[in-house]
């Protein structure tokens, strides 16, 4: 619904608006608990995250905060307290923990995704599959908690695009599960298909498995630090102390005035072979590799068979995966891509609190105040289920209590 303020006539042209932008600067490398303790360093609370860990429903699993010095500089440290335990999990048994936890529709998918892309990475390097891989250290409870605790920290961070310099992976060897792998290990080596990788003589693991899928799937660009207006930095300490330089993960936030217009991958495929269910099934799959939006089409191929044209949306880092997504979840012999630009409009998201609980939704400004809000299907859902209420009518609450409220800051 559109929300025209006072005084403004209705006009849909485009205007330039301010980006959000966070910045990884991994001179050291990253892992997830280097890149938790930059997300709490830089404003994020740490008690909004260690909420939703807690309700993971793991066993005594507590998120210890306190600043450190690597060689001379400050920044934060994380470590994850828990019981021990000695439970190797799959991958459907940490996405049932998620799915069941109290964690938002948007800080679940994300913490899904990066530990599927970290399952396809282990399948491939181990010649098996997905569902047969078993997680051994990143099962663990401490890396369970660094992920999820980065899902959170990233939605609550509400920045508009990630960037990351290019990545020092260290040399040398490690020891893992399996034994005594060289540097970067095989799954970090498989992780980082695709993205610039920065020469380092430091004799240590710089990026571990959990690092490089945060960057495999959170990080829409590498390279150099984007033009922005800097506002806050947050540093995350590594746990080893290096003697050649900081073991510390920089996050840099800040702000860009531009154009709202960016670069798009469309790919899309015509299939005339595949059932509906297969059809939602490899949907579902291209929002988990990440696409930005997907979308099918009912179309006449061949001696008249019906068919289905399936197009994903996608930013230039998760085109392989994506186009991979296809090949492997479809009856596709053969797909096409192209980039394109497109416009978009600023916008970010917005909670409101309705007598059924509070509603997460989009909110847009579509030209100089006019605003729209857009609740969150997941979110509208659930509190249906739970509560027995049409969900037409949360749609109409979770509009009603917008127009109530003052207009958000854009």
């Amino acid at each position: 619904m559109v929300r025209l303020l006072p005084g403004c006539p209705l006009s849909l042209s485009l205007e330039s608006v301010a980006m959000k932008k966070a910045y990884l600067d991994c001179a050291s490398g990253i892992s997830g608990d280097m890149t938790l303790g930059a997300l709490i360093d830089s404003g994020v609370e740490l008690a909004a995250i260690q909420d939703g860990i807690d309700s993971l429903g793991l066993a005594s699993c507590t998120l210890q905060s306190s600043e450190v010095k690597k060689n001379g500089f400050r920044a934060t440290q994380i470590v994850v307290e828990h019981e021990a335990e000695h439970v190797h999990r799959h991958l459907r048994d940490i996405e049932v923990m998620i799915d069941q936890s109290g964690l938002t529709h948007s800080q679940k998918e994300s913490a899904n995704r990066i530990f599927t892309r970290l399952g396809q990475a282990e399948a491939k390097v181990h010649g098996t599959t997905i569902d047969k891989v078993h997680f051994h250290e990143v099962g663990a409870i401490d890396s369970i908690a660094d992920i999820v605790g980065v899902a959170i920290g990233w939605d609550l961070l509400q920045v508009d695009t990630i960037y990351a310099s290019p990545i020092p992976t260290g040399t040398g060897t490690v020891e893992i599960a399996h034994g005594r792998c060289s540097i970067p290990a095989p799954a970090t080596a498989e992780l980082l298909i695709g993205i610039p990788i920065a020469d380092s003589s430091v004799e240590a693991e710089l990026t571990t498995p959990t690092g490089a899928a945060i960057l495999a799937t959170m990080v829409e660009q590498f390279g150099p630090l984007p033009s922005m207006t800097v506002e806050r930095i947050g540093c995350g300490a590594g746990q080893r102390d290096l003697k050649e330089q900081p073991n510390l993960l920089r996050l840099l936030i800040g702000t860009t005035v531009e154009r709202g217009e960016e670069s798009i991958w469309i790919v899309e495929t015509n299939l005339d072979d595949a059932t509906g269910e297969l059809i939602g099934h490899l949907s579902a799959q291209l929002f988990l590799a990440g696409a930005v939006d997907v979308y099918t089409t009912s179309i006449q191929m061949k001696k008249n068979r019906p068919g289905t044209l399936v197009t994903a949306l996608c930013h230039s880092v998760a085109l392989q995966q994506v186009e991979a997504t296809f090949i492997r979840e479809s009856t596709t012999l053969g797909i096409r891509r192209w980039q394109a630009q497109r416009s978009i409009v600023q916008r970010k998201t917005h909670q409101v609190a309705t007598r059924w609980g509070n509603v997460s939704g989009m909110v847009a400004w579509r030209a100089k105040n006019v605003i729209s809000f857009a609740p969150e299907y997941e979110d509208c859902r659930s509190i249906s289920e739970a509560r027995g209420v049409p969900i037409s009518e949360i749609y109409r609450d979770a509009q009603a209590a917008f127009d109530a409220q003052e207009v958000p800051e854009d």
